[in-house]
């Protein structure tokens, strides 16, 4: 018979403590833009939202002037939405609640979505050594992002050092802000490089450039972000008004807790599965992945495993799932019906799919497609 030392279950109760705390801090950045910077449940505006997964299952967790938004497509007013990515990161798992919110937009409602991949920002804030792989990596994710499904005739991808017009119309945001407010924002110092201080105004242009006649004269902008970024957009809808734009409405994804269950991170490969990785890596890294699992299958066909602190069911139930396969797998789960190598399979498998299909998009993308898709200088 398979009996629970005091000892084991003092230290599962240790460890469901210590899960539950790290999932709880990943929370923290989106409760503080709600309780500290007055943005809006997206909960309280459930009927106003559309029906797609990232809203029905809580992957968006606040908004400013979303409402706003989705009344200006309701009246057939001309909206986009901007969505930018860093050009020293990678395309991950992580970016799904964003990407997948940007895309049920343009191919429901023809939206055009504007994609500034940052390479002048990479470049100054180190996280590249230089321009040019700034704008290499930047071309790389371009091709990477019509590749994960974004249209090619309704996608603009905004690089700087192609695009070098945007810095005329970041020179006219700059006169709306100060020094001392961006300190206060990004805490910067006299040591930082003024490439730093001046980038506020160059994102903000990225933000608020679908409102001008001569890249459509859009009445409404969407930008779907990480609780992180928030304080970015609040310097643009803070310029907005200043030029007679209309602030940008904002949705805030949650966090998505990596593979070891603290935050995915580029420089911890092993927390997070990216689209560049083979099958074989994708694979093997779900097989390491922290899970809710007891000590032996023994022991846990007998007393059951805990799903709320595993993240291959957190993947499968957030990714994968329908609403009745989640309830059917937290049954067996808690009931010892199932055991954390089955779960590990069927996670490796839906990823494996995704996988493969990006592949092969990507293999099909052509370089004149991208250039089709720069927005350049006229």
């Amino acid at each position: 018979m398979v009996e629970l030392t005091q000892e084991q279950i003092e230290e599962r109760k240790k460890e469901i403590a210590e899960a539950k705390k790290l999932q709880d801090e990943l929370l923290e950045s989106n409760r503080k833009l709600v309780n500290e910077f007055g943005a809006g449940l997206l909960k309280d505006i459930l009927d106003q939202c559309p029906n797609y997964y990232t809203f029905n299952r809580g992957l968006l967790y606040s908004h400013r002037d979303f409402d706003q938004f989705m009344q200006a497509i309701k009246k057939r007013k001309k909206v986009a939405i901007v969505s930018g990515v860093n050009a020293s990161g990678k395309l991950h798992i992580g970016h799904k609640i964003v990407f997948d919110t940007n895309l049920y937009f343009q191919k429901e409602y023809e939206i055009p979505v504007f994609i500034p991949i940052s390479d002048d920002e990479s470049y100054v804030a180190g996280k590249v050594k230089t321009q040019e792989e700034g704008l290499r990596n930047s071309m790389i994710l371009a091709k990477e992002l019509l590749a994960y499904g974004f249209d090619p005739h309704r996608t603009f991808f905004i690089i700087d050092q192609i695009f070098t017009s945007i810095y005329n119309f970041a020179i006219k945001l700059s006169r709306g802000t100060t020094m001392s407010a961006l300190k206060a924002v990004y805490g910067y110092t006299m040591e930082d490089n003024c490439g730093l201080f001046f980038y506020p105004a160059v994102q903000s242009a990225h933000i608020l450039m679908p409102q001008l006649k001569e890249h459509g004269g859009h009445d409404h902008v969407l930008v779907p972000i990480g609780p992180d970024e928030d304080a970015h957009i609040r310097i643009g809808r803070d310029l907005a008004p200043k030029f007679n734009l209309v602030k940008p409405a904002i949705l805030h994804a949650h966090f998505i807790p990596g593979l070891k269950g603290g935050k995915m991170s580029t420089t911890d490969p092993g927390s997070a599965i990216f689209f560049e990785d083979d099958l074989k890596t994708a694979r093997a890294k779900i097989m390491k992945a922290k899970t809710g699992g007891r000590e032996t299958a023994d022991i846990q066909r007998k007393y059951g495993a805990d799903y709320e602190i595993c993240m291959v069911y957190k993947y499968l139930e957030l990714f994968y799932l329908r609403k009745d396969e989640i309830v059917d797998l937290q049954r067996e789960c808690k009931g010892g019906g199932v055991l954390c190598g089955e779960c590990k399979q069927r996670l490796a498998n839906h990823v494996e799919e995704e996988l493969k299909g990006f592949k092969k998009r990507l293999d099909k993308i052509k370089d004149e497609t991208v250039e089709h898709c720069i927005i350049k200088n006229v």
